[in-house]
């Protein structure tokens, strides 16, 4: 009778083992079952990403500050799903979210674009998104690192470089570039520092540090997010969108943050009648890639595969799980007008840079207080503190 009750006490140890909830790479889902049952709060959720920030970040540099009042946050949402609050039924409810450091949130952290220069500026509000996070109850766990002034410091300055943090490095392969802007956003979630994060974009700016990072980014039709308290870039461009390690999770987000703002109206008006009703969540369903026709780029400078045939050849099992799942693969997709397409780009920079001085001189303006007041005041005070704020003493336009 021995081997059979050995055998039993085995099995059972097993049940107990594969129950047992862990947070590294657990999605949203994971965590709101955990909550449910009582295997995890938001309090322990937000001491667990505290503790890895404190021992990845001073390598990866992903993060610029920590909320001061995440664990209060944390604790308000912990008695908020006792007492069965109906704001705990939200999906993003007790959920640590970093944001990149250009969207302003109006509480005990900063809001710089990793420049200096805006440190211990105040900004009138938080910014849209902001806002409505913490309406799905979310918790700002902090401010995520980026190129400064999404690398429009300079077009010298490495992808993922600012002055306050430093160079952001790539948690897969540290020689290689992590690409900016929203590059501390991609590493957290991908370091399991942050269960999600935001980023923002106005060219490339989302999509290009998700695929550096191997993390799901999605950049939103301009106006479908509200821009209002995310400092700009280019009016025309901008948006801000979720990075997170699952398309479910970024799907969480996105819903969270899509629709209307008094402080953006022109665009989110216009956009959001395009939001499907009940959102966008519903719309993730097993078989979804069944018919759905995804072209795959070649032969194209700056895009696809080129004559790369290692990288190409990596790629080719995942095509093949992709067909398994119904997708119809279009081999060589031809781009009509590309070297047309190609050649705006310089016009786009021209255009951007323009637009760029104009948004951040309103920006800055409308400040509740402020070291700077207008673009030429930013230069200003990187010349005159060059050895603080630049990288190797370079950087200073």
């Amino acid at each position: 009778m021995i081997a059979p009750i050995i055998l039993v006490i085995l099995l059972l140890h097993n049940v107990v083992e594969s129950s047992k909830f862990t947070i590294p790479e657990a999605t949203i889902n994971d965590i709101q079952a955990a909550f449910n049952q009582n295997k995890l709060t938001s309090k322990h959720l937000v001491k667990f990403y505290i503790q890895r920030i404190r021992k990845l970040n001073p390598i990866y540099r992903a993060l610029i500050e920590v909320n001061p009042d995440a664990f209060h946050l944390a604790e308000i949402a912990d008695q908020q799903r006792k007492n069965k609050d109906p704001i705990s039924r939200f999906g993003l409810h007790g959920i640590p979210v970093l944001v990149k450091d250009n969207i302003a949130t109006k509480d005990k952290l900063n809001t710089t674009a990793g420049s200096y220069a805006l440190l211990n500026s105040v900004v009138p509000r938080d910014a849209g998104v902001v806002n409505k996070l913490r309406e799905s109850g979310a918790i700002i766990l902090g401010k995520a690192s980026m190129s400064e002034w999404a690398r429009f410091r300079s077009s010298s300055a490495p992808g993922g470089w600012n002055a306050r943090a430093k160079q952001a490095v790539n948690p897969y392969v540290a020689t290689l570039k992590p690409c900016g802007s929203s590059t501390g956003s991609a590493i957290s979630v991908a370091m399991n520092m942050v269960t999600v994060s935001l980023g923002t974009e106005t060219d490339g700016s989302i999509l290009c540090p998700s695929s550096f990072n191997s993390v799901v980014g999605i950049k939103p039709t301009v106006g479908l997010t509200s821009r209002a308290g995310v400092i700009p870039v280019s009016p025309r461009q901008d948006t801000v969108g979720p990075m997170c390690r699952t398309v479910a999770d970024a799907v969480y987000v996105l819903d969270a943050i899509v629709g209307f703002d008094t402080n953006d109206p022109a665009a989110t008006r216009k956009a959001s009648k395009y939001i499907p009703k009940g959102g966008y969540l519903k719309h993730l369903k097993l078989g979804g890639l069944k018919g759905k026709r995804l072209g795959i780029m070649r032969t194209y400078p700056y895009f696809g595969f080129g004559n790369d045939t290692e990288t190409l050849n990596k790629f080719k099992k995942h095509f093949d799980i992709l067909r398994q799942n119904g997708a119809i693969l279009i081999e060589n997709l031809e781009i009509i007008n590309f070297n047309r397409i190609i050649s705006m780009i310089n016009g786009e920079d021209i255009a951007v840079s323009a637009e760029f001085k104009l948004a951040l001189n309103a920006y800055l303006k409308n400040l509740v207080s402020s070291p700077v007041r207008s673009l030429s005041d930013v230069i200003a005070f990187n010349k005159k503190y060059a050895d603080l704020v630049s990288k190797d003493h370079t950087l200073t336009s």
